[in-house]
């Protein structure tokens, strides 16, 4: 074991409330969730910086000794990555996201450029037993949400995506507004994704109760075998909050492998729908969106949002579909009274 002092905590270990001196073990715990230390290899001048647990970004240089968590992502417009299989000190793994998940980089989109290597340095131990010196590894589903025992009454609103960058979380935003603005306690939170606690935080801005995420509850990386799960873990902790209607975005798009299509054949989350929000980047993916959520998952849109509908061309198209538009950047304030007006009565029937 040796003692280091690191210089930044990535936001995906915040469940374990770190310190900046830790105790490193040579063996690594090879699961995802497992809290290593690393040291930065090289500069970057895109995607080159780090969310701290507070969720403030911070530019990461060479030499640079971080603390993530290790685990895969599957991005478009980002990285894929996997779980090393096999890790020890020496070895070198890559920064697969800014809220600091760790992986073996397989491919990359030209936007991002290759992502940081890292040097692992070892395992992250935590002592949890007062005076003990027997170390346990850190895992961030220690100090996790565990679920409260209690079942989500309220209406949800559902906003989910053609795919990443669709405008997802500006939607979400602007009917947490509305809805907070009518008097109404809101809880929020992203359900799917790879951890980062940027669209949470936005949605605490504009007027949520409480925001959470997946990784609140120990989960760095959703997939179809968690989403469904996390989601009634987070559902039960905004529950117990008393909030009269929960704004639920899903992150990635409904075809992406974070496990969104897992939320949306599951019979009892798609119960609890006072609206569901389709964010579209164009017009074929809003047509195709649309069919499939009603061929696939027997899910009806109420509504059009995203670059989709940036002008009155997508507006017009939007139309043919039977559907009306609204855009978060051009009028968030009728995309927030659009879904007022949906779910209002619902949370007056709840009461």
């Amino acid at each position: 074991m040796m003692r280091i002092h690191v210089d930044k905590l990535a936001s995906v270990t915040r469940n374990l409330r770190l310190g900046r001196t830790l105790t490193l073990s040579p063996e690594i715990l090879l699961e995802e969730g497992s809290v290593i230390a690393c040291r930065v290899r090289g500069e970057k001048t895109t995607y080159n910086q780090l969310e701290d647990p507070h969720g403030r970004m911070s530019t990461l240089h060479d030499g640079d000794i971080l603390v993530g968590a290790l685990g895969h992502r599957n991005a478009l417009q980002g990285y894929e990555g996997v779980m090393p299989k096999a890790l020890k000190p020496g070895d070198t793994v890559n920064l697969l996201n800014m809220g600091g998940v760790i992986g073996q980089c397989l491919s990359h989109n030209p936007d991002v450029g290759r992502p940081f290597d890292l040097e692992v340095l070892g395992q992250v131990l935590v002592f949890p037993e007062f005076q003990s010196r027997a170390g346990q590894p850190a895992h961030i589903r220690m100090g996790a949400l565990k679920g409260t025992g209690l079942s989500a009454h309220c209406p949800v609103v559902y906003v989910a995506g053609t795919c990443m960058n669709a405008g997802k979380t500006a939607a979400a935003c602007a009917a947490i507004r509305q809805l907070s603005r009518a008097g109404y306690r809101v809880g929020a939170c992203k359900l799917t994704g790879v951890s980062l606690m940027r669209d949470a935080l936005a949605m605490r801005d504009y007027g949520a109760e409480v925001a959470l995420d997946f990784t609140d509850a120990g989960i760095v990386c959703t997939d179809a075998g968690s989403a469904a799960g996390v989601s009634r873990i987070i559902f039960s902790e905004l529950a117990a909050h008393g909030v009269d209607v929960i704004v639920a975005e899903t992150g990635d798009g409904i075809m992406g492998e974070y496990g969104v299509q897992a939320i949306l054949e599951d019979a009892d989350l798609k119960a609890l729908s006072g609206a569901f929000i389709l964010c579209a980047n164009d017009p074929v993916g809003a047509a195709g969106g649309v069919a499939n959520l009603k061929a696939a998952f027997g899910i009806q849109a109420d509504l059009i949002a995203g670059p989709a509908t940036d002008n009155r061309v997508g507006e017009r198209f939007v139309a043919t579909l039977g559907l009306p538009a609204r855009n978060a950047r051009a009028d968030a304030e009728a995309l927030g009274r659009f879904v007022l007006g949906l779910v209002e009565p619902k949370i007056a029937a709840k009461a």
